[in-house]
């Protein structure tokens, strides 16, 4: 393990386990209407496709007079939420509706 890999993977880790704790709140608390649903539906597809861009990038080699180094392994995983969460907004693979539609259906379930 690199140096930068060591610094990095803690920060990472705390903010998966942060973003684990929001999403088991949001959990138990039942979305109320269907523009938070779609909301919760995209967060979902963005994290998940956040996962699936980290795993492509992490076998690229950046060295090099324009990449590598500290800097990029530190932003380099805020970029690749950035790009989930555009692929995740303009359309994504599919995911967020099929998610919207299970939250729905829960919804109508439980009242």
């Amino acid at each position: 393990m690199t140096a930068e890999a060591a610094f990095a993977s803690p920060f990472r880790l705390t903010s998966q386990i942060a973003e684990a704790d929001r999403a088991s709140t949001n959990a138990q608390k039942p979305t109320q209407n269907a523009a938070e649903a779609r909301e919760a539906a995209e967060s979902f597809e963005a994290h998940f496709l956040a996962n699936f861009v980290d795993s492509m990038f992490s076998g690229m080699e950046t060295d090099g007079p324009f990449g590598g180094g500290h800097g990029e392994t530190v932003f380099r995983s805020l970029l690749n939420q950035e790009y989930a969460g555009a692929m995740s907004r303009s359309g994504g693979v599919g995911i967020a509706d099929s998610v919207f539609k299970e939250i729905l259906k829960i919804q109508e379930a439980s009242q």
